[in-house]
């Protein structure tokens, strides 16, 4: 079971941790919350069902299913603000990359995440 914790969040971006069965693993770096509009905000906080997914973008990753009003919200690679798209990004810290707020080892957390989950076809995830 995955759960995010969402942190801190500044004008654009929302910071977070990312547990797997109750442990913090991963960063998380998501868009601010803005109504949960496709493309510019976090989702909703709840549950959901996470289905392991091959993005013809990404490759193999996460979709988190039945987001009201939404859709494709994936847990993929990327540092900022500027790679969500209403997704979420994993890294090992927090920090930043010029003027922006950031997570960064994205790539290596997100090998890590795919690792942890290499046997998982579905999970839940609770948002809070």
């Amino acid at each position: 079971m995955l759960k995010l914790i969402r942190t801190t969040e500044f004008d654009d971006s929302t910071f977070g941790v990312l547990c797997l069965d109750d442990r913090p693993m991963w960063v998380t770096l998501e868009d601010a919350w803005k109504n949960n509009t496709q493309g510019i905000s976090c989702i909703p906080k709840g549950p959901y069902v996470v289905r392991a997914h091959n993005s013809p973008h990404f490759g193999r990753c996460f979709k988190v299913m039945d987001v009201p009003n939404r859709s494709d919200i994936l847990f993929h690679a990327g540092n900022t603000r500027n790679d969500t798209r209403g997704c979420i990004l994993l890294g090992l810290m927090f920090g930043t990359l010029g003027t922006q707020v950031a997570i960064l080892s994205s790539r290596s957390a997100m090998a890590a995440f795919l690792t942890a989950l290499k046997d998982v076809k579905e999970t839940t995830l609770e948002i809070v």
